[in-house]
């Protein structure tokens, strides 16, 4: 009877495959370990913020803040995002290039209270500002209104203490309505939305405006 030599190593082709799986499965891996750490600055911050919101209840009997939501981009996103933008898909160049892995959206009841709450936050000193844009007191093009810091707040870890990147959108109710339904109509046409649409949208975003300020000022008449 012949006996047929069953090789054990794979063909050059299989051998590749794993070799880039084993790659990838690495790579993912990393993004969640930064996910980890970014998940604990997205509760640094959160912590932060409603403690200040706390204060402000006792001390003047007002609630700056309505509500806090957070988001943490996963593995995939983050994946996605840097080969979209062209940057080398690791972790170092997740850290590197991109500042909303973590992020927070603050929905204030007043305009005032959006500042407030933001300089309270700047004047701590473990906070450092990265980057401020106010889309409040200038406004896309579209009406969007907010106020959009990027900060890094240290993390201490067992081995390491790291300055972690949090994107945070301070707004009003008001804003936050209608940047929530603009986002969803565009999505659900794919961007494709016609001038005329457009443009109602930019008169909501003015209505809207005009509305916060005028429910401010029966706020201070109170």
């Amino acid at each position: 009877m012949n006996l047929k030599l069953v090789s054990q190593t794979p063909p050059k082709d299989d051998v590749s495959s794993i070799v880039e799986n084993e790659e990838i499965i690495k790579m993912f891996q990393g993004f969640l370990e930064v996910q980890q750490v970014y998940n604990a600055a997205i509760k640094e911050v959160s912590t932060k913020l409603e403690i200040l919101n706390d204060e402000f209840q006792v001390r003047y009997n007002h609630n700056p803040i309505r509500h806090i939501e957070s988001r943490l981009k996963t593995a995939k996103s983050i994946y996605q995002k840097l080969k979209r933008r062209g940057f080398e898909i690791n972790t170092q160049s997740a850290k590197k290039n991109l500042t909303d892995i973590a992020g927070i959206r603050v929905v204030c009841c007043y305009i005032d209270d959006i500042y407030t709450v933001a300089d309270l936050l700047l004047k701590q000193k473990d906070v450092v500002l990265v980057t401020k844009k106010d889309y409040i007191k200038n406004p896309k093009e579209n009406g969007y209104r907010s106020l959009h810091l990027v900060i890094k707040i240290p993390i201490y870890l067992s081995d390491r203490t790291e300055l972690i990147p949090v994107e945070i959108q301070i707004r009003t109710v008001a804003m936050d309505f209608w940047a929530s339904l603009e986002h969803q109509l565009r999505y659900k046409k794919d961007n494709n939305i016609s001038q005329t649409i457009n443009a109602e949208l930019y008169e909501c975003a003015e209505s809207i405006a005009a509305l916060d300020l005028k429910m401010q000022s029966i706020f201070k008449q109170i």
